[in-house]
């Protein structure tokens, strides 16, 4: 006589489907851009910072940051050509002064994001 199969405790059971879930989000092709341009820390910092944030600039930005204008400026272009931050330039006088907010397509992101983030803790935590 064959021995049965051990029944899953819950706990197996919620983690298999956490990991499934996780899975099925890395696996999914539409999202490959958007996971490249989430992992970044400055990236994710900058819309992090914007979804708390009516508006920040770029000055505010680089300190929060702690960026280079380089750098920032890089990270703050892919952004925003994913659509997902937009950049606006004025002048205050002769001084020009650029300003960042967050796009709904890029508040969106920000909260798959942070799903799936919590998802990929409660599947690896004890």
């Amino acid at each position: 006589m064959a021995a049965k199969p051990k029944p899953r405790t819950r706990t197996e059971t919620e983690r298999t489907v956490s990991l499934k879930a996780i899975s099925g989000f890395v696996a999914d092709e539409r999202d490959g851009e958007f996971q490249k341009l989430l992992t970044d820390r400055l990236r994710l910092g900058m819309l992090s910072s914007l979804a708390v944030s009516k508006t920040l600039s770029f000055t505010e930005l680089k300190r929060l940051l702690d960026a280079t204008d380089g750098n920032l400026s890089v990270h703050a272009r892919k952004l925003e050509d994913a659509g997902y931050v937009r950049c606006d330039k004025t002048f205050a006088g002769r001084v020009p002064r650029t300003e960042y907010r967050i796009t709904p397509k890029g508040r969106k992101a920000l909260e798959r994001y942070l799903k799936h983030m919590e998802a990929l803790i409660k599947a690896t935590s004890g």
